[in-house]
Formats: C-alpha cells, sequence, structure tokens
C-alpha cells in the first residue's frame, strides 16, 4: 500500500451522488491505488470556485469501502483545499479527480462548475488534477453509465500517474475530460480546446407554494420534479419577489475554435480538454485597447454625453 500512488476524489454533487460513488468503487477495485475522499457533505453544483472564507467547516467520517473518506460542509474548491493540506489527511495526495459529475462541463459552463473548480484548486497548488463529467441526458442515461465512465478513464488516469512518477507530467496545466451519453459506444479520446458551448437561462417570477421543475446539476430542468419551491431559511414576507431559473435552450457557436471540447462530445467522443486559470481576453482585444486607453482623456466629459 505504501508504495501505491494516493488519489484523492472530490466533487460538486456531493459525497453520496452515484458519480462519485461509481469513480471511487471502480478506483478501488482495480488495487492500483489509495483513495482518499473529501468531498461536499450535499449538493453543491454550480458553485464555480467559491470558498468559506470567515467560518470553519465541517468534517464528518463517511464510510466508503476501501477508501479514507471525510464528508465536508463546503464548497468543492475547499474540499480540494483542505484535503490536500494535510490537516485532514496525513499526505498529500498525488492526484486529484473531481466527479463524475451528472452532466457535462463544456464551454462556458467551465465558469459555473464546481466540479472543474475542484481539480482548479489543486492546479493552484501545483498538485495534477483531473476534473471528470458524463454528458447525463435524461430519459436515455442509466446510473450504470457513471460505472462505464470510470471505468473508460482509467487508462488516462494510470497513464497520467506514469508521467508524475517519472517527474514528467506538465504542472502548467490540468484535465478536464467530459464522456458522451453513451458513454458504452465512445469513439475514443479527442484532444479538445475550450469552446463557447452554453445553455441559454432566462428568470421567471414563481410564488413560494408554486410547483415546477427543479434545476438539475446538469443545468437541464427535471420537470417531472413534483417538488415545491425551496425557499431555504428565507421566511418571505408578501413585499418579496420570488424568481427561478429556467433554461431557454443551448448555444452552440464555437466560432473559430475547430477542436471545441463540446462539438465532439456530442459527435460521441470522450473528450480531453487541458485548462489553465489564465483568463485572457480574445485575440484582438488587447490591440483594441491598446490604441483606445491613451485617448480616453481626450474624449468629452461625462456631462456632455
Amino acid at each position: 500500500m505504501e508504495n501505491q500512488p494516493t488519489i484523492m476524489v472530490t466533487n460538486d454533487d456531493g459525497i453520496d451522488a452515484p458519480g462519485l460513488r461509481a469513480l471511487v468503487q471502480v478506483l478501488v477495485s482495480t488495487r492500483r491505488f489509495q483513495v482518499l475522499v473529501c468531498a461536499p457533505d450535499s449538493e453543491k453544483s454550480a458553485m464555480s470556485h467559491s470558498i468559506t472564507w470567515r467560518d470553519p467547516i465541517a468534517a464528518r467520517r463517511v464510510e466508503i469501502e476501501g477508501a479514507t473518506a471525510y464528508a465536508i460542509a463546503g464548497t468543492p474548491a475547499d474540499c480540494t483545499s483542505l484535503g490536500i493540506s494535510k490537516s485532514l489527511f496525513p499526505l498529500i495526495p498525488d492526484l486529484v479527480i473531481s466527479g463524475i459529475n451528472m452532466g457535462s462541463n463544456c464551454g462556458y459552463h467551465i465558469v459555473y462548475s464546481g466540479t472543474v473548480a475542484g481539480a482548479r484548486e489543486a492546479f493552484f497548488n501545483e498538485i495534477p488534477a483531473i476534473s471528470v463529467s458524463y454528458n447525463w441526458f435524461g430519459g436515455q442515461s442509466k446510473v450504470e453509465n457513471f460505472t462505464l465512465s470510470a471505468e473508460a478513464c482509467i487508462p488516462i488516469i494510470t497513464a497520467v500517474l506514469v508521467e508524475i512518477k517519472n517527474k514528467t507530467y506538465p504542472l502548467r496545466c490540468f484535465l478536464n475530460i467530459d464522456l458522451p451519453t453513451d458513454v458504452a459506444n465512445n469513439k475514443g479520446y479527442k484532444l479538445t480546446k475550450q469552446g463557447k458551448s452554453i445553455y441559454k437561462m432566462a428568470w421567471s417570477q414563481v410564488t413560494s407554494d408554486m410547483q415546477g421543475g427543479k434545476m438539475l446539476s446538469t443545468m437541464t430542468m427535471d420537470t417531472d420534479s413534483t417538488a415545491p419551491i425551496e425557499t431555504g431559511a428565507l421566511n418571505l414576507s408578501q413585499d418579496h419577489l420570488l424568481f427561478k431559473r429556467e433554461v431557454l435552450g443551448g448555444k452552440l457557436d464555437e466560432g473559430d475554435i475547430d477542436d471545441a471540447d463540446f462539438k465532439f462530445l456530442q459527435q460521441g467522443y470522450i473528450t480531453v480538454t487541458p485548462l489553465g486559470a489564465l483568463s485572457h481576453a480574445e485575440i484582438g482585444c488587447h490591440s483594441y485597447f491598446k490604441d483606445w486607453l491613451p485617448s480616453v482623456g481626450e474624449h468629452p466629459s461625462a456631462s456632455s454625453l
């Protein structure tokens, strides 16, 4: 066990989510890895890279066969930060894997994703990391597909760990993997770039006792839900207005990105996208503002507009 590489698993769907449980079960079943789990104690989807700043967070031991696991009252980034700190576990993991998420994380959705943030936090600390998401499709996907997705990732995970052992793995990026809906008949791995796909959202006014769809971690609506709208701990008075997100539909406009992630995911490939954390503007923006900024002082004052 001492010579086995250590993998720490986190996610944003929560420690009881089927995607995480399938990933851990597959990792443990290989008998090649020491597996740690440090994941949110509840659903934390679309938390992006938010962190708990002022308050302490609680960690509770959870029984997961073959792994050392803790449920954390925090965000995905909190979980990774705590898990790699040597405050919770006695060692720093060789690799952090965040997932398997219920729903793809491609294009602009990467910005919203707590799953990707779980891997990005490790990247910030120079620890190799992979975020993994399965393109769940209601009415077609089955829970068993998470196991197939985990098994499909084992060759990449193993290869990454070999590079880490040989000290040849690049720490300038982390990997974001998305698996197609029909993962059993996937077309293989495809190296891609982050595209510009996004689901367009809107808001509709609702009442506190209204019944309707629930937003899933896939950023789609569960229209079969009959649960009332949750207002949390809010005690809404009559002067409050209540609004809920709704999905208008997907937008796929990759522009000049020929090898965009979501496009190839839809074609049935397992997309492998190296990511960083810098938010560079698109080509041409910097040149525009380089000419524009010096002239700002020459523009008419706001009062004359």
